[in-house]
Order: C-alpha cells, then structure tokens, then sequence
C-alpha cells in the first residue's frame, strides 16, 4: 500500500483559495513534489499545473472528499491550483505530497 506523505510546511505549505463562477488559484510551489492532495468544502473543477486556470472542461471532484493529483513534471518551473463551481461558491484546500 503506498502512503501519502505531506511535505515541509517551510517549503510546501498547505494553501487555500475561494472560488466562485470565476476561477480562484493558489499561489505557487516550488517544483519536486510527486503530487498534491486537495479538497473542497463544494464541488468544482480542479486543475494542477503551471500557470493554470481552472474551466468547466477541468476535473470534477466531489465536496469534502480528499484526492491526490500527479503534479505535472518537466517544466522545472512554479506550479498551483485553480478550481472553479460546478453550482456553488466555496474554498479548495491543497497540500503537496510524495508517496512512499
């Protein structure tokens, strides 16, 4: 069984944003990270990687439902999360991880 293992808070906090009809993003993280778990209090669409903005084509998760996502490799550059309602306004929450 593989286990999700939460990175430095000095160097990959845990990061929140509100999101509406209208994309809300994280800041950014560093790249190294396998993956990041995230959640939110309503349904919406999520996406993970660079420069990214979050659209009714992302991927839909469920509410209060944690899920790890592959964070995007080869771009060496900063990366985040946006997500945006599938029906109602709410807060996504994302913590970057590696698995063991």
């Amino acid at each position: 069984m593989e286990l999700l293992n939460p990175l430095a808070d000095a160097n990959f906090p845990a990061r929140t944003v509100a999101f509406t009809g209208t994309a809300g993003s994280t800041g950014v993280w560093p790249a190294g990270p396998q993956g990041v778990v995230i959640w939110a209090d309503q349904a919406c669409y999520v996406i993970v990687g660079e420069g990214v903005t979050a659209t009714t084509s992302s991927t839909p998760i469920p509410a209060n439902t944690p899920i790890p996502f592959k964070v995007p490799q080869g771009g060496g550059g900063t990366w985040r999360v946006s997500a945006i309602q599938i029906a109602t306004g709410g807060n996504v929450y994302a913590k970057p991880i590696n698995i063991q």
